[in-house]
């Protein structure tokens, strides 16, 4: 899967990965429905940041989790 290139298919699997990484209870919110395509790239980011962090602290998560609220659709 390449992941470089915006498509619903990679926002969910980038959403999903950020689900497990995160240790999201309510995967609700992590809906790909709910994030709009034109911010792939900041969530592609976010997940390479996460990827490249391995183990975060409950700070960091809880920081990426906010992030995830600015790119989400209002």
């Amino acid at each position: 899967m390449n992941l470089d290139y915006p498509s619903q298919e990679n926002l969910k699997f980038i959403l999903d990965e950020l689900t497990k990484r995160l240790n999201i209870v309510n995967r609700s919110i992590m809906d790909a429905e709910d994030y709009d395509i034109d911010k792939y790239h900041d969530l592609k980011l976010m997940y390479d940041m996460v990827l490249y962090k391995d183990q975060l602290s409950a700070s960091e998560s809880q920081a990426f989790i906010e992030e995830l609220r600015t790119v989400r659709k209002k």
